[in-house]
């Protein structure tokens, strides 16, 4: 029987998503990783198909107000930033759709029929980035009709979105939840893939995360365990991932024999203690990031990384409880100085899964996150701390603030790659799914 990558090579693979860089969403970022690495591993093309929306648009959604007078300019822009991501030359076809944007859902809704722009001689194998949005209006074939396979990846909580939003969240949120299992089911999607449980059930769904985290963020977790295997019988000293190994100031010559001894135990710091990173809206782990640190009793310091519409509603409300939350605007974990941090506080459960914490943890520090669906894949890792009560959550920060991280192992960093998750993705999309009407074609 032939295994799910040997079973690809001979098809033509195309992944629709809903958004496009420079929008740092992980709808335009994962996308774009995910044909980059299935071109990889299948050595062939990966068409990816993704929306393009006009200039007022593009300055409404784009940061530091990029804006393109053609696709072309865009797709140059994409290819540069991929070329910063990854270390090897991905073999992708971009094609552009006509989007507009819609203030109502927060998001690009296609123009037009998707599948229009996949010619029918190589409609062989879809990935739908939300497929659940990609046919809220969808008025063109089905994806069905048009594919020999088609699998939906399920990226965004939209029923948590609604349920937050303005009053009668709870009967929108049914509402949706309705709609979304009724296109996906009229769409005739074979296999749902669902990143956590933290998103509601489909037809024809299994869990599994089938997203990974750029070598870039792995080469710096590998980098700090090196780092901990060199100075494994060195002076106690501060770890800063950005420069090397900094050791203390030598003890006096009047230190006792233990002391001298303490002194040559495998012994580091990072630089730097605890941060946050998220969109600076409350429903991004603001509101919980607060009220865990008040039952602190304000004693510890937190950088937060972020900007948003509640940004100054948050940075007063922090002020107002006397917090030591330093709020420092937008910045990622690609930035230079958040790699010296050691302890990334992520409180947010309206994440499908926290792309930011699985690249915290593939840079080797402690994730404080809570008992969630959304983190059920991080749980597995020595790094990650879980907690499900305010007093949980300060022993986990005290347990953080006075240890230091496990040095990640290899096995660690290839469950967090690109290359396994595109593997996970291959073998559970190629899986009939249980207690359901076997797909038309498997591949």
């Amino acid at each position: 029987e032939m295994s799910p990558l040997e079973a690809m090579r001979d098809k033509y693979v195309s992944i629709v998503t809903t958004a496009s860089l420079p929008w740092m969403t992980g709808t335009a970022v994962n996308p774009l990783l995910r044909a980059a690495y299935l071109s990889q591993a299948l050595d062939k093309t990966i068409s990816l198909v993704i929306p393009w929306v006009s200039k007022a648009d593009q300055s409404r959604l784009f940061p530091n107000g990029a804006t393109f007078e053609t696709p072309d300019e865009q797709e140059v822009f994409i290819r540069k930033w991929l070329s910063s991501r990854i270390d090897f030359e991905p073999n992708i076809k971009i094609t552009f759709y006509a989007g507009k944007y819609s203030e109502l859902f927060g998001s690009i809704m296609a123009v037009g029929d998707l599948t229009s722009y996949i010619p029918d001689e190589e409609a062989d194998f879809a990935v739908l980035e939300e497929p659940e949005h990609l046919n809220w209006y969808h008025h063109g074939r089905r994806f069905s009709d048009k594919f020999n396979h088609t699998v939906g990846v399920v990226h965004t909580n939209y029923l948590d979105y609604v349920r937050r939003g303005e009053q009668g969240g709870e009967v929108r949120k049914e509402f949706l939840r309705h709609v979304n299992e009724w296109v996906v089911r009229a769409a005739g999607i074979d296999k749902i893939i669902k990143l956590s449980d933290a998103v509601q059930s489909f037809p024809r769904s299994e869990t599994c995360f089938v997203h990974g985290v750029s070598p870039v963020f792995l080469e710096v977790g590998r980098k700090i365990a090196q780092l901990a295997s060199d100075t494994a019988s060195a002076p106690v000293g501060m770890i800063h991932p950005s420069s090397g190994f900094v050791p203390a100031a030598a003890s006096s010559s009047s230190s006792s024999s233990s002391a001298r001894a303490k002194e040559s135990e495998p012994s580091f710091e990072f630089a730097k203690q605890c941060y946050f990173i998220g969109k600076a809206v409350w429903g991004k782990g603001y509101s919980e990031l607060i009220d865990l640190m008040a039952e602190q009793g304000a004693s510890v310091p937190v950088d937060v990384f972020g900007h948003g519409a509640d940004f100054d509603a948050i940075k007063s409300e922090s002020e107002r409880r006397q917090l030591q939350l330093k709020f420092h605007g937008a910045r990622d974990h690609s930035d230079q100085s958040i790699h010296d941090y050691k302890v990334f506080i992520n409180p947010s459960t309206s994440d499908v899964v926290a792309t930011t914490s699985a690249e915290a943890l593939a840079m080797g520090k402690f994730v404080i996150c809570a008992k969630h669906p959304s983190n059920e894949f991080f749980a597995q890792f020595p790094n990650c701390l879980i907690y499900t009560t305010p007093e949980e959550f300060k022993q986990c920060l005290n347990h953080a603030l006075s240890s230091t991280p496990n040095p990640l192992r290899e096995e660690d960093l290839r469950k967090l790659s690109w290359e396994d998750a595109t593997q996970r993705l291959l073998r559970v999309a190629s899986s009939p799914s249980d207690n359901v009407p076997p797909p038309r074609k498997l591949v």
